[in-house]
């Protein structure tokens, strides 16, 4: 039986100019400032992935059902009725944090937030930075 392959994949398509057509205004700024938080918390350039995932960095993971693929180390996208951001770690730190971070839902590996203005940017770079030191020490490529 086949396994069916990741359909989120790293493709040539330019950063700045999917982030350039985000609308509306406010949720294209709110983008440009997560993209400048997750660069510095991570010194890397982003990448698409698929048709709306900015990702930094990749991984290989590996599901027990045989199921295996790349995912960047941390994203987001700036969906319509939310930003979306690939935060992995759910750790008691992790937990801690997002208790203070303000407005926002969360899911297994996403969290929802309608605007940044919502939500306190000092605990989304630390849950950021977070979510990314998981990431180096759970999946060291």
């Amino acid at each position: 039986m086949a396994v069916a392959e990741n359909k989120t994949r790293p493709t040539e398509n330019d950063v700045a100019a999917f982030i350039d057509s985000v609308g509306p205004d406010a949720r294209r700024e709110d983008a440009r400032t997560l993209d400048t938080l997750l660069r510095r918390i991570t010194g890397m350039a982003p990448a698409m992935w698929g048709p709306s995932i900015i990702g930094y960095g990749r991984y290989h993971y590996r599901y027990e059902s045989g199921r295996e693929g790349e995912m960047c180390r941390i994203g987001f996208s700036p969906r319509k009725a939310a930003l979306v951001l690939y935060f992995n770690g759910r750790t008691p730190a992790f937990e801690a944090l997002l208790a203070t971070l303000g407005k926002h839902e969360s899911g297994k590996g996403c969290l929802y937030i309608k605007r940044l203005a919502d939500v306190d940017m000092a605990v989304l770079e630390r849950l950021a930075a977070e979510s990314f030191a998981y990431m180096d020490a759970h999946h060291p490529d």
